[in-house]
């Protein structure tokens, strides 16, 4: 009969210790999981501050209303942009010829003329810096042939993502009939491009940075401003898009890095742009002040298991992933304990990556979380022919 034994292994965190929670945080905490308007002093009508390496929501306020969010689309935009370089479909030295479709985009834009070339690595810089309309488009025709197949792409990648909030019409943010998505959404894809491309924090930090036109002209500078203020305002800003339409508002997907930590604070239809950087900073601090985060990167080496009439009398075990977990509260995670749940032994057949057991996790004598242990190789059961070639071996 199999049985479980428990490994108790006491692990002990040596946090760093945080700087002081500024003054714009609540004196009070809430519970962990709970989420108040009331708790935060927030104008806008729809936010959402998310842990990025777990997607842990913090907090948040209306955040599956679906409103419209103009240039915070680029976000998207961007997303299949780094898809197609990490797919080798593209690279960042490949040459982009501007159609005069997307040269007649209008909104913010950084004035590409019909027929001008430019590298995809410079178009990304005027979409993440300059918040570029004809870039965006100019990029969609590269990489699809058209922005239409591109606008049909982005909304496949959204429903992958489970962003069940949104509906893009265009890859740039301007203004068009049921063109929405929401600040849960906004987190969903800005999480996904941050976590899975980081190299998108060279760009969206770049302050200040000229390009080229070379047109029939001749040359010409232009100098690209980044649109997100927060760059200068908020010590921990590492980017990520802002928007603003007549329509939409100030809108904004601010991520920032502190102690390790990586938040995403996302802010719909403000009412003015320092309303906007005003949520946006008053979440980033809640989040920084309240979130703790523990992990367990399971490096440790686990004791083979025996295995019964198999072709191998032991088989290796490892860890699927690391633990992450995160504390919305404040909590002390110093009393984190994690306990293996194996069996003493198993019959084989045994079968590479099927599951072992688990190691799970618990805090306060309460389980947080687990991750499921594997077998490292294939240990066949045992024939006939087997034994006898095993018996041969010892007589």
């Amino acid at each position: 009969m199999k049985f479980f034994v428990s490994l108790l292994l006491g692990i002990n965190l040596a946090f760093s210790s945080l700087h002081s929670v500024p003054s714009s945080l609540p004196d009070k905490m809430l519970p962990e999981g709970e989420t108040t308007e009331a708790a935060l002093s927030i104008s806008a009508p729809s936010v959402l501050l998310m842990e990025a390496s777990t997607g842990t929501v913090i907090f948040e306020k209306n955040s599956h209303e679906a409103l419209r969010p103009a240039s915070v689309t680029k976000i998207m935009t961007l997303l299949l942009i780094f898809d197609a370089l990490a797919g080798k479909q593209i690279s960042l030295t490949d040459t982009v010829t501007v159609s005069e479709y997307a040269a007649s985009m209008g909104g913010s834009q950084v004035y590409l003329e019909t027929g001008e070339t430019q590298t995809v690595e410079t178009m990304i810089k005027c979409i993440s810096v300059a918040s570029a309309n004809d870039a965006c488009v100019a990029m969609a025709e590269l990489i699809d042939g058209s922005e239409t197949e591109f606008v049909r792409r982005m909304n496949e990648r959204a429903s992958g993502l489970g962003m069940k909030d949104s509906n893009f019409v265009n890859c740039c943010g301007l203004e068009a009939e049921g063109h929405l998505t929401s600040a849960y959404d906004v987190a969903l894809m800005s999480r996904e491009l941050t976590t899975k491309y980081p190299d998108i924090h060279n760009y969206c930090t770049i302050w200040m940075e000229n390009i080229t036109h070379t047109t029939a002209k001749g040359n010409s500078e232009f100098g690209l401003t980044n649109t997100n203020k927060l760059l200068k305002q908020y010590e921990y800003a590492t980017g990520l898009k802002t928007g603003f339409t007549s329509l939409a508002k100030y809108c904004v997907s601010a991520t920032a890095k502190k102690d390790d930590m990586e938040l995403i604070a996302v802010v719909m239809a403000a009412p003015d742009p320092k309303a906007r950087t005003a949520d946006a900073v008053t979440l980033l601090n809640y989040g920084f002040g309240r979130c703790r985060i523990y992990t367990d990167p399971n490096e440790d080496n686990l004791v083979a298991m025996q295995i019964s009439g198999g072709t191998s009398e032991f088989v290796n075990l490892k860890y699927s992933e690391p633990f992450q977990y995160v504390s919305t509260s404040g909590a002390d995670l110093s009393g984190v304990t994690k306990s293996l749940q194996l069996p003493e032994s198993v019959e084989a057949p045994v079968v590479r990556d099927a599951i072992a057991g688990k190691a799970v996790y618990s805090l306060n004598g309460e389980q947080i979380g687990s991750v499921d242990i594997l077998y490292t190789d294939d240990v066949e059961a045992a024939t006939f022919a087997d034994y006898f070639m095993k018996a041969l071996q010892f007589s």
